[in-house]
């Protein structure tokens, strides 16, 4: 066959779906003189990306973050925005929180009471009857509670029932402090009593007294959140001062893995058979489990050669990576590709959701109240019947939204930046899934290795991938993200109809997330191994997924052993540098290493950046380890086509390596291969 490199001008014939194909002489492994595939596909890709473009720019135009920054008050205004009267009033200070059921319905903005900006929280008790019975001759209590009046009120002279009605001032004021921007009664335990600046009652401004426990629904959980933002300035503190220390974690747990994916290369058989014998071992001592150790035993009897070849495989992947050093930092593409998608999709998801004008609706307590919800006008509002049909109803600001065409369809608007999004990011997983497939092709179709390995495989595959099959990578992400798109969907209608006591929907809705499910893996595979022979053939995304799916049918035994073994084998790798980093950083950051125990900084939580380079570690591992998953899943298939198209004679002789051709036990390879 020769020693040429490869890269020959034209493909193998096709054969049946369910034939091996015939030898030909001019086949080198991945083609050069392509063709662009799914053109079609390639130009709508093109249009949505530009759409996609469109639609950022009109949601920029029309949206503004600044709602999402800044908290609004009842008049939609921004409290500390620059240039407006409330550049120096940063706090939202709500008239009674009494009627605010939890902290998710304050940071909601639909708490039903007056909201207003303010520049700081009031410190101190204070009702509005008691002021103003005061006012003459303590204008000091009057000047400083009028500060949380609406703006421009100073008729102290005003009835108190007039006040209350028209809210033109709060009917009490409490101790407390700016959380998330907005006032949170100044809580703390004393002697397991609740209490508000050491008081466990107050005047609610109404001629009752009340306990502090009022408060209570109001205010569920704002203790463990304050707790948790102190926590998190410790925890940011951590980070601050050990920084330095978790990227040398990171970068050991960087080596590590490189060492484990050299080592494969001679300890792949040992490190299973290992397994398997304890594995065998620890089931020996259970009785009752004989059973299942015979089906084992009988197992790795009738399987044993095909576990030495995926074992080779193994070695033959550790090799490979050897010789391109290259693939092993292709991943940070993917990740630089997939933050940009992630970062486009929530800037536009903001600007999406922050489009359209101040709506206002009636917020009433009454549950029985007609106009509850419904929109209304707050310059206009006190003129109507509504207060006189439902008491201490309020028109408050509810959200930003417009009657016009663009924001009638921002729901759908959302969608569409979700389906886009993912289809994104599965494009960007299939572009480096088939770059990768072909820098590896490369060198198993290489007959003499390394010497016939293309001069930089990993970026001549790049731009095959590019120039000619994007609109066939563009195919099988789409069909992806349509299947994602679903069971987003689904998940959604699960959350919503978790209260409800229709037993057979829950049963329907189970049912489709699980076949969606099962789905999303099956076309994850057959996507895979497309376009591993999109990166060999050059051919478009259906017929590469149907031949790559017939030839895994016909070595379907050996797909299960290899997938099998591949994924112990990594885990284990994952395992063992996650934990080995993570050991020697708990020992780092608790001072038990004595040669370092002087420049070991002061922590808070010694868990924080021990926590950080365990996870950290396991996804540096995972991302080396994904190229390897690639490199050995693209020389199965490989090996399957040479298995088909040679049988390993001087006319027709193998391409694979010399250890793999021992274990079938062929023909013996010829010198020049055998010397590779």
């Amino acid at each position: 066959m020769g020693a040429g490199r490869p890269g020959a001008s034209a493909a193998a014939p096709a054969a049946g779906a369910g034939e091996p194909r015939k030898f030909d002489p001019k086949f080198r492994g991945p083609i050069h003189n392509r063709h662009c595939t799914d053109i079609i596909c390639c130009v709508i890709f093109i249009v949505v990306i530009l759409g996609y473009i469109a639609l950022g720019v009109v949601a920029w135009v029309h949206g503004d973050p600044r709602k999402v920054i800044y908290p609004t008050d009842s008049y939609g205004q921004f409290c500390g925005q620059k240039n407006t009267l409330n550049k120096n009033k940063t706090i939202l200070f709500y008239f009674n929180i009494l009627k605010c059921a939890s902290p998710v319905v304050l940071i909601n903005l639909q708490c039903p009471t007056t909201q207003l900006c303010v520049s700081k929280c009031p410190d101190r008790f204070a009702t509005y009857i008691d002021v103003q019975a005061s006012y003459r001759y303590r204008p000091d209590q009057w000047n400083y509670f009028r500060q949380f009046c609406k703006p421009g009120f100073n008729n102290p002279r005003k009835s108190v029932a007039q006040v209350l009605r028209d809210e033109d001032c709060p009917s009490m004021i409490i101790p407390s402090r700016p959380f998330l921007k907005r006032c949170f009664p100044d809580f703390s335990t004393k002697n397991g009593v609740l209490t508000v600046a050491n008081q466990t009652t107050f005047k609610d401004g109404r001629g009752k007294t009340r306990n502090v426990t009022d408060l209570r629904e109001a205010a569920n959980g704002i203790n463990n959140v304050l707790d948790a933002r102190s926590v998190g300035m410790k925890i940011f503190e951590d980070y601050a001062i050990s920084w330095y220390w978790i990227l040398i974690g990171l970068f050991i747990a960087m080596m590590l893995s490189l060492l484990f994916l050299v080592l494969l290369r001679f300890t792949a058989g040992v490190l299973f058979w290992i397994f398997i014998f304890g594995v065998i071992g620890i089931i020996g001592y259970v009785i009752i489990l004989c059973g299942v150790e015979v089906i084992i035993i009988l197992m790795l009897i009738f399987l044993r050669n095909r576990i030495r070849i995926a074992i080779a495989l193994l070695k033959e992947g550790s090799r490979a990576i050897g010789y391109i050093m290259s693939t092993l930092f292709y991943p940070i593409v993917t990740f630089l590709l997939i933050a940009i998608c992630i970062s486009y999709w929530a800037v536009t998801a903001v600007f999406l959701a922050t489009s359209g004008e101040p709506v206002y609706k009636v917020m009433a307590n009454q549950t029985l109240c007609k106009y509850a919800n419904l929109t209304c006008d707050p310059e206009t509002f006190n003129t109507t019947n509504v207060t006189k049909f439902c008491p201490g109803a309020q028109c408050t600001f509810a959200f930003y939204g417009g009657e016009s065409l663009y924001h009638k369809y921002i729901f759908i608007f959302q969608l569409a930046n979700a389906f886009v999004f993912l289809w994104l990011v599965n494009f960007a997983i299939a572009l480096g899934q088939c770059t990768l497939a072909g820098a590896f092709a490369s060198y198993y179709w290489a007959y003499r290795k390394p010497a016939d390995i293309p001069l930089w495989p990993l970026f001549s595959s790049f731009g095959r991938a590019i120039r000619y099959h994007t609109g066939s990578l563009a195919f099988g992400a789409l069909i992806l993200a349509i299947v994602q798109l679903i069971r987003v969907i689904l998940e959604y209608l699960d959350h919503k109809l978790k209260g409800t006591q229709n037993s057979f929907t829950r049963f329907l809705l189970c049912c489709l997330k699980c076949c969606f499910w099962c789905l999303e893996k099956f076309l994850k595979f057959i996507n895979r191994n497309a376009y591993i022979m999109i990166a060999i053939y050059g051919k478009n995304f259906c017929t590469s997924a149907k031949e790559a799916f017939f030839l895994l049918m016909r070595n379907v035994v050996r797909v299960a052993v290899l997938d099998k073994v591949t994924d112990f084998l990594l885990f284990l790798g994952k395992i063992l540098v996650a934990g080995g980093v993570g050991v020697l950083a708990f020992f780092f950051f608790t001072q038990r290493i004595p040669v370092f125990a002087q420049e070991v900084p002061m922590l808070n939580y010694y868990w924080v950046p021990l926590l950080t380079v365990i996870i950290g570690s396991y996804l540096v591992a995972h991302g080396f380890f994904s190229v390897y998953a690639m490199c050995v899943d693209t020389l199965f298939l490989c090996f399957c086509e040479d298995l088909e198209r040679n049988d390993g004679s001087t006319a027709k002789p193998y391409f694979m390596s010399a250890s793999l051709h021992r274990i079938l036990g062929k023909k013996k390879l010829s010198p020049k291969k055998a010397v590779g």
